[in-house]
């Protein structure tokens, strides 16, 4: 059975030369950006119940029922409410996947996104 003979230099010497690799990519920190944040937004109607707001913040922001309360009072009371912070892609998909299950509970319930300033 043979050992294998690399020592702790050897190790040292691989790790820096496979920066020089062409199959490793190293990130520059500089270059990164955090990626734009989107609120979605719910917005008050007539004929939506508390109780389906609540159920929809629940289910489709992951509030517990204090915060979905809190939010749905705010939507009550001025018109619209903060849902939550998200990328362009996942907070379109949050406000189509409301609308479209509201619609189908034959509630009028709506959901926009913007951008955070």
């Amino acid at each position: 059975m043979q050992e294998s003979m690399m020592s702790a230099d050897d190790n040292n010497n691989d790790a820096q030369t496979g920066a020089n690799d062409p199959g490793i990519a190293i990130a520059d920190k500089t270059e990164l950006e955090q990626p734009k944040m989107y609120k979605v937004l719910m917005h008050n109607d007539d004929y939506s119940t508390m109780e389906f707001v609540i159920h929809a913040l629940m289910k489709f922001f992951n509030k517990n029922y204090d915060e979905a309360h809190a939010v749905m009072l705010n939507i009550h009371n001025d018109g619209i409410g903060l849902c939550g912070l998200y990328t362009y892609e996942v907070a379109e998909s949050k406000s189509a996947k409301v609308n479209r299950y509201s619609k189908g509970k034959g509630h009028p319930l709506k959901t926009s996104i913007e951008p955070c300033d």
